[in-house]
């Protein structure tokens, strides 16, 4: 846990925003996200959007969200088909042919860094790019596999083994589907997109960021991801993230800051404080008593969970889930 005294928007000079369960879920708006991007924006920060989704074109992601109310443009978005294609351009040869299983994100982002997207091993590609797409066939997993036995290069837009699934259970996401071409060939792919460093470093190329700020609700991809690039973050409660998760996340993904939800980019956030025999947040103070953890004191239960975090981050060892339970109810968490 860090402190600011001045608005998050103030504070970081580019807001690297997640995007689905952060600004938006599936189609829908997420609450006060328009709103609060607007005033960030208004205030000075730059933003972009970083997504593991390699299905869309960045065109199509900003149509995305304008309908949702966050005016942008292909220039403000980042794919980890854009980091597939930059990591490949760096180490083929121009012009050189590349099998794509996956859908038009990917092939327009190759077209852009000067290769030839192709559906067939029948040429022998040099690579196999895979990303993520609703349509899938097995015909093109079964090409890219044949690519991939006979030596071509193996890269992954992202590994995320699930996709939100609206208001059902989750769906398998790219990251299961490289496992089919994975088993059958014994070859594992390069992965460029959250956590891995390549969407990152492709994050801060496109937008000459000097102090980013990660904004997400995924430990293990947007977090970790900050973590892997050295950069600060904000986690928010709006996705597939809970408090109790946040609380027990190991070191590496555990974030710089906690809102729960795009309003956190407007306000200060309160040092975290050792007192009276814990950690005191605002108007709360947190403690470790036993074998749980206790939460004691007023105003806003944010500043409790920021108190209770840094309780129960002060080892490496994340606590128990049961140990914080009766601390997160006490907060209306």
């Amino acid at each position: 846990m860090k402190g600011s005294g001045r608005p998050l928007s103030e504070a970081y000079d580019v807001a690297l925003l997640d995007l689905d369960g952060v600004v938006y879920v599936g189609r829908r708006p997420v609450p006060a996200a328009a709103e609060s991007l607007a005033k960030a924006r208004a205030a000075g920060q730059r933003l972009a959007f970083v997504t593991n989704n390699a299905s869309r074109t960045p065109s199509a992601v900003a149509a995305l969200l304008t309908e949702v109310g966050v005016p942008a443009d292909a220039g403000d978005v980042v794919t980890s088909a854009q980091a597939a294609a930059r990591l490949l351009a760096e180490r083929l040869p121009a012009g050189s042919e590349v099998l794509v299983v996956g859908g038009m994100g990917l092939r327009h982002a190759l077209y852009a860094q000067g290769l030839r997207p192709v559906s067939t091993a029948a040429g022998r590609p040099a690579a196999v790019a895979q990303g993520y797409h609703p349509g899938l066939a097995y015909g093109l997993l079964s090409e890219g596999a044949r690519a991939v036995a006979m030596g071509a290069l193996f890269v992954g837009s992202n590994g995320d083994l699930t996709i939100p699934g609206g208001d059902g259970p989750p769906h398998p996401g790219n990251g299961a589907l490289l496992r089919v071409i994975s088993a059958a060939t014994g070859v594992d792919p390069i992965v460029t997109g959250k956590p891995e460093r390549p969407l990152h470093r492709e994050s801060i190329r496109r937008t000459g960021a000097r102090n980013p700020l990660v904004v997400g609700d995924r430990l293990d991809t947007d977090i970790e991801g900050a973590h892997n690039g050295g950069a600060d973050s904000l986690l928010v409660f709006t996705g597939v993230t809970g408090p109790l998760e946040a609380l027990t996340a190991p070191p590496n993904r555990r974030p710089t800051y906690l809102a729960p939800d795009l309003t956190g980019l407007l306000v200060p956030h309160p040092d975290v404080v050792r007192a009276d025999g814990g950690h005191r947040c605002g108007g709360w103070t947190a403690r470790r008593d036993g074998a749980a953890f206790t939460v004691d004191g007023s105003g806003d239960p944010y500043d409790g969970l920021r108190a209770l975090a840094a309780a129960a981050w002060e080892t490496g060892t994340p606590p128990p889930g049961e140990a914080l339970t009766d601390a997160l109810a006490r907060l209306g968490l």
